[in-house]
């Protein structure tokens, strides 16, 4: 009887008469709005629009198709034989997918209900999928609440798929059908399916979050001295900082717009480096991608160069280290220390060696804060830059250069350390073709900007880094011999973490201090069994894995201890094989010779942590996890 009703003031309403009460408001309001876009009910289909026009359409949303792949597949059987369709749509009502009986698939073609058909209001007049987008809530619409005649065979509920950072619309999830099979409940199935789809979404965002802060951790190390953030593939902010913020803010306010970078926002990878040089000149863009699709990104604020007359140290630089952050007590960590001082005083260049991650740019910065004053630090990553423009960030260069200089010029890395340390890192990265430039600048004191013929006199300490054996480079043609001389003058070798026994107890409590600040809880202590599987790990990301860990336990922990069953598993695989029994004699054994050692010393800690080779520290450490702490200090 209702609808009956509703047919006779859709006839009404045609001719020009008010809607009755039967009819919903919505629906009123449809209506209206349908002729306010002047379609003819005698409109016998939706526009579509071209197959390549379709196929940029899938692409932009190719999230929301994987979102949606599995409900699209089971729709293949729970409406098979039911006379209706499943069909998920982008914001714009533009059909993406539909999946479901086949006959209601083939009928849905009559009406352009099919991949292409665009389903919004402007087009067709009052239906499920374009309805719903305008009240930005589920709508079903049922034979003759649709506008348009020739679509009054179908019933059809549609309910909008939101975005899950920002609730924005990105698509809808509908159920269409003849009117002979109308459901009552298939609006709420549409309103569960597109919740699915949107729980989908979510988690591999944060998945992909997860990724790009990970990415960001391994790296930090590398801009120590800059400003960072790190952002999604919409341009939100994972990772920033009040002076972060305050950066970008000042230099130009437009960037940030409700916690994103305004100029990423919808915008294709391929256009995030032009569209950040545009608006935050001296700003550099290093994109994560992830199984090939571009997941984010990290935005590293340059800071200003400075004219070689300011380019000595500023107040507000960061301090400079002294040899005591250099935490550790093993042999080979203090014989490292040690002779990294000596050569401190040299003022000749040095050659830091090792693994990555193991702290090289901790020990070069030690190095330059030996002398006083000091000057800058400038470090420079040679493989994290483009090849194409290594040369102009080293060397800087003139106004016109090349398309895309500065209008201004451009002061180099080796300028802005005139007066301090140049810190080349992965300096066996850098191109054969400059390698030659490097040295006449070292031997000469004299550095060309590109595009300038007046040379510009520099004093600046070089300290190189490299992970690789670079007298093997050499001998393999892929590192000029003279310049491998200039630059390893002094050559040190910093020691990986698994060469430093407990030291890396010691790394793990300074590390834990500092994320326990950054996340406004206690830091967190470990248990003896935790203690164990830290020490045996092989650390084959050094430092920087042993501080990811720690920043990874913190941020994810509910509690303060630390024990075996919370630390990743390739950390505890290396105990893997030994029997609960011999850990526990192991541990026995440490602890006799524990008390053995501080009963001989009298009680005095430091002297029988320099007897037992271990840090005092670690000896606490020690004591603390001890049953009933069985010894007496002074």
């Amino acid at each position: 009887m209702v609808f009956r009703e509703i047919q006779r003031a859709w006839e009404t309403f045609q001719q020009g008469g008010a809607a009755s009460d039967a009819v919903r408001p919505g629906v009123v309001a449809s209506w209206h709005r349908s002729r306010q876009h002047q379609i003819a009910v005698s409109r016998a289909e939706a526009p579509v629009i071209s197959e390549g026009e379709l196929h940029r359409r899938r692409q932009q949303n190719m999230r929301l198709l994987a979102a949606a792949r599995p409900a699209m597949e089971d729709a293949r059987s729970w409406l098979a034989g039911a006379n209706s369709m499943l069909i998920l749509t982008d914001a714009s009502a533009t059909i993406l997918e539909t999946e479901g009986d086949a006959r209601a698939v083939d009928i849905g073609h009559q009406v352009k209900l099919q991949k292409g058909g665009v389903w919004h209001e402007a087009g067709i007049g009052t239906n499920a999928i374009g309805t719903a987008l305008i009240a930005g809530q589920p709508v079903q619409i049922h034979a003759a609440e649709h506008f348009c005649a020739a679509v009054q065979r179908w019933t059809c509920a549609a309910a909008p798929v939101r975005h899950p950072e920002d609730g924005g619309v990105i698509g809808t999830v509908d159920i269409s059908g003849s009117t002979d099979t109308f459901n009552p409940q298939n609006l709420a199935h549409a309103v569960t399916l597109a919740h699915h789809i949107e729980g989908v979404i979510g988690r591999r965002i944060a998945g992909e979050h997860d990724r790009v802060l990970r990415h960001f951790l391994n790296k930090r190390s590398l801009w120590l001295s800059e400003e960072i953030v790190a952002f999604s593939r919409s341009g939100r902010l994972i990772y920033s900082t009040d002076n972060s913020l305050r950066e970008i803010a000042r230099r130009n306010a437009a960037v940030l717009d409700d916690g994103r970078l305004a100029p990423l926002r919808d915008a294709d990878p391929a256009q995030w480096a032009r569209r950040v040089a545009e608006c935050l000149p001296g700003a550099s863009l290093e994109i994560v991608s992830d199984g090939g699709e571009e997941i984010g990104g990290v935005l590293v604020l340059h800071a200003p160069r400075a004219t070689k007359a300011a380019a000595r140290r500023h107040p507000a630089d960061p301090p400079p280290l002294a040899f005591d952050a250099l935490i550790g007590e093993s042999a080979a960590l203090r014989e490292a220390r040690e002779t990294a001082r000596r050569m401190a005083g040299s003022g000749l260049p040095v050659l830091l060696e090792g693994e990555t991650g193991v702290g090289k740019e901790v020990f070069a910065r030690a190095i330059h804060g030996a002398r006083a004053p000091c000057g800058p630090f400038v470090p420079v990553n040679c493989g994290g830059l483009p090849r194409d423009l290594i040369a102009s960030e080293i060397y800087g260069y003139e106004k016109g250069a090349f398309t895309g200089a500065d209008s201004a010029g451009r002061q180099g890395k080796v300028e802005a350390a005139d007066g301090g340390v140049l810190c080349l890192d992965e300096i066996g990265e850098m191109p054969l073709e400059l390698q030659s430039y490097l040295l006449r600048v070292l031997e000469d004191g004299v550095v060309y900007r590109i595009g300038s013929h007046a040379g510009r006199a520099v004093d600046l300490r070089l300290i190189s880094m490299t992970n690789r054996d670079l007298a093997q480079e050499v001998a393999a043609g892929r590192f000029r011999r003279d310049l491998y001389y200039r630059i390893a003058a002094l050559r040190l070798r910093v020691p990986p973490l698994r060469e430093r026994g407990d030291d890396v107890l010691l790394l793990w409590d300074h590390a834990a201090r500092n994320a326990a600040l950054r996340a406004g809880r206690g830091p967190a202590r470990l248990t003896p069994a935790a203690e164990a599987a830290l020490v045996a790990y092989a650390w084959p990301g050094n430092v920087r894995e042993l501080r990811n860990l720690v920043d990874m336990l913190h941020a994810t922990l509910s509690h303060d201890v630390v024990d075996v069953d919370d630390l990743p598993p390739e950390l505890t695989s290396a105990q893997a094989g030994a029997a609960p029994e011999g850990m526990a004699k192991l541990r026995t054994v440490e602890e006799a010779a524990i008390i053995a050692a501080v009963e001989a010393c009298g009680g005095n800690l430091s002297k029988a942590a320099k007897k037992l080779g271990i840090a005092r520290s670690t000896l606490y450490v020690r004591l603390e996890a001890m049953p009933g702490h069985r010894v007496k200090a002074n």
